[in-house]
């Protein structure tokens, strides 16, 4: 009996061995496969040209994608200025201040924001942000905006990430042990002293982990960015100018320019710079989380 338990248990070892290599090779296959399919593109033109150049001829087989990535960056960036204060505010006052009713009934409709479909939000932005900056806030700053602009994804995207930021914030101050405010409080210092010089301080990596996910969420998000950014390929001058992520670029035009010779590498080509800039992000995140549990056990 013992040595069929032994055998059953070394079956099943093996098995979940082979299942968690599979999930692995998942992630190295599609990378694999985004390479292969960009390797015509990448051997038509230098790797410094498809970065660092605006001139999109497909035509011509040129194709630069500088203004694709900085309409990506313009858009991540003010999404991260908006939503990294709020939700770093937000998961404070759930932790440290707010009573346990309150966080029991605010944390479950953060989650819920989380679970909204990515279209809701743009058609939201288009009918609501967009009209706003247009006709509110635009003409403060330029003469004229569509309001379809880098700061109305930067404002959809932002909300879309909320449920992220806050929801690792909270899980990392919750694991700095209450020993440490109690022994800061003993000492004379007020809440707030002890949270900017105890919570705050021991969080710095989990604050930093949860920006790199962020990140990484916000270079992958499609559908309500589109709807509101402008999809104008041109590196903004200001936060009111429109702009084309790539995102956006792979979702308007895969399926609709395959006709067009090196189109379909081109794509394949910003789908791995996504792939890439997303995958080490996370890579990050993920090594700085494993340090943070690593030392609180």
């Amino acid at each position: 009996m013992k040595k069929f338990r032994l055998l059953k248990d070394s079956f099943f070892s093996k098995i979940f061995f082979i299942l968690t290599i599979l999930s692995i090779s998942t992630v190295v296959l599609l990378g694999f496969g985004l390479y292969y399919k960009s390797i015509p593109v990448l051997n038509s033109n230098s790797l410094k040209n498809l970065l660092l150049s605006s001139d999109w001829k497909p035509f011509k087989e040129s194709f630069g994608f500088y203004s694709y990535i900085m309409g990506t960056l313009w858009v991540t960036g003010i999404a991260l200025l908006i939503a990294l204060p709020l939700s770093l505010l937000t998961a404070i006052y759930l932790s440290e201040y707010a009573p346990s009713k309150i966080r029991k009934s605010v944390l479950p409709l953060i989650e819920l924001l989380s679970g909204i479909p990515p279209v809701l939000f743009g058609v939201w932005g288009g009918l609501v942000i967009v009209p706003l900056i247009q006709e509110k806030i635009a003409p403060h700053f330029v003469e004229f905006s569509t309001g379809y602009s880098a700061l109305a994804g930067g404002i959809v995207l932002a909300i879309m990430i909320f449920p992220l930021i806050i929801s690792i914030l909270i899980e990392v101050f919750n694991n700095i042990p209450q020993e440490l405010r109690d022994a800061s409080l003993s000492l004379g210092a007020t809440q707030w002293q002890t949270i900017k010089k105890v919570v705050l301080k021991r969080s710095a990596e989990g604050i930093i982990a949860a920006t790199v996910l962020a990140i990484s969420r916000a270079f992958g998000e499609t559908i309500a960015v589109l709807m509101v950014c402008g999809n104008l390929a041109q590196v903004p001058k200001n936060v009111f100018d429109s702009v084309y992520p790539l995102p956006a670029l792979i979702a308007n035009n895969y399926g609709e320019m395959m006709s067009i010779p090196m189109y379909d590498s081109a794509l394949m080509f910003a789908a791995l710079l996504l792939f890439v800039i997303i995958f080490l992000f996370n890579a990050v995140s993920r090594i700085i989380l494993f340090r943070i549990e690593k030392r609180n056990n």
